[in-house]
């Protein structure tokens, strides 16, 4: 089974920077990982998605530009970069281990559980105006 433990939330103000990281008890160079988040009230979106290697990425809309995903298979890590925090960013993110290769920015409600190898518990993330 799978574990995947997210770190690196906390409460900052808007404009500023975190960097939430993910330690996979497995080996995950040949998988495509992501990251969700969910806001209270809202369902659940990918934000964004790495695939084996490090230069097939995706991102909603709503934080190209801003946030950066990448891994380091060595340390069996993912990453999410995220800069120019906004209040609307605020949320719980997960990462995700995927059994599917996205390209492009997948829907979160078009999964279901047999889609991901496993997810954490999330690290909660509140960006104040």
């Amino acid at each position: 089974q799978v574990h995947l433990k997210e770190s690196g939330g906390g409460l900052v103000q808007a404009g500023d920077s975190l960097r939430l990281s993910c330690a996979i008890s497995h080996t995950v160079t040949t998988w495509s990982m992501g990251w969700f988040r969910q806001s209270p009230g809202k369902d659940r979106e990918f934000v964004a998605t790495i695939n084996e290697g490090t230069e097939d990425t995706h991102y909603a809309d709503s934080v190209r530009g801003r946030f950066t995903i990448s891994r380091d298979d060595a340390k069996n890590t993912v990453y999410l970069q995220m800069d120019s925090l906004k209040p609307e960013d605020t949320a719980v993110y997960y990462c995700a281990w995927l059994n599917f290769r996205p390209e492009r920015i997948p829907r979160y409600s078009d999964y279901g559980p047999t889609d991901f190898g496993g997810w954490g518990q999330g690290t909660a993330v509140t960006v104040s105006s």
